[in-house]
């Protein structure tokens, strides 16, 4: 296997935006005596909110009863996730995930189901604007992910076939994306997201920290030698926790 690229998602993978955004609805809904559990909220993680998923606005409108001006909620539901999200920075790893990717001369880019605004003031925030070749959000495709579009959009900016590219997820709905724009997909699980079930992810770290970059390319170019050799592999997803003790390790979702 040859991987020329490497596609992050943003939300839960770059910044741990993901959990300010659930606990601001959360607490918008506890104003009306209402509780938004996680089990509702993760149908919505790594896609966008909607009749489809999950939209905590319309199922606040419904359950109150009350005329609620959308506009009005929405915005003290982003001055919530403001000021939650002040001071945060990039989660552990990817910093040096990016360094190594430089240096091995891999492009990298980001594919999400975000507006551009979204990611663009998030990577200006943390000083990580200029560290992306590529980058393919919801309002570059018109579509959000589980679709793959994010994913073939990004590829496509950087000029890789997708089988050449490793994409790094948090969420389902990311992976399921990732797999059907044919990405090879290392998945990085969340407080927010430790639940969900990743059994079609290439790898599952606990951490971009429990890894380096190179051990990862290195573990995928010795498992095609392995297949080649003797056959399918068995799922990487259940067998890392040999490799990398850290990896199968899940953490408990905020209550």
């Amino acid at each position: 296997m040859s991987i020329k690229a490497v596609v992050f998602d943003f939300d839960g993978v770059i910044v741990e935006t993901e959990e300010a955004d659930y606990l601001a609805w959360r607490e918008i809904w506890a104003r009306y005596g209402l509780e938004l559990r996680l089990d509702e909220w993760t149908l919505c993680i790594g896609t966008r909110q909607s009749a489809a998923t999950f939209s905590a606005f319309e199922d606040l409108r419904r359950l109150t009863g009350l005329p609620l001006r959308e506009a009005e909620i929405q915005g003290e539901q982003r001055a919530i996730t403001t000021r939650l999200l002040a001071g945060t920075q990039p989660l552990g790893g990817v910093l040096d995930w990016l360094d190594a990717a430089g240096a091995a001369s891999l492009p990298a880019a980001i594919a999400s189901s975000s507006s551009r605004s979204w990611v663009t003031g998030h990577l200006r925030r943390v000083g990580l604007e200029t560290r992306f070749s590529a980058i393919a959000c919801f309002d570059d495709c018109g579509a959000a992910k589980p679709d793959p579009a994010p994913y073939l959009l990004a590829c496509e900016r950087l000029g890789v076939e997708p089988s050449e590219a490793m994409a790094i997820e948090d969420s389902r709905n990311g992976l399921v994306a990732a797999k059907a724009a044919g990405l090879t997909c290392v998945v990085v699980p969340t407080l927010m997201t430790a639940n969900m079930i990743f059994t079609e992810a290439d790898l599952v770290l606990g951490s971009l920290q429990d890894a380096t970059l190179s051990q990862v390319l290195d573990y995928f170019d010795q498992a095609v030698g392995l297949a080649t050799d003797s056959g399918p592999r068995s799922s990487p997803a259940a067998t890392m926790g040999a490799c990398w003790p850290e990896a199968g390790r899940t953490s408990s979702a905020p209550s």
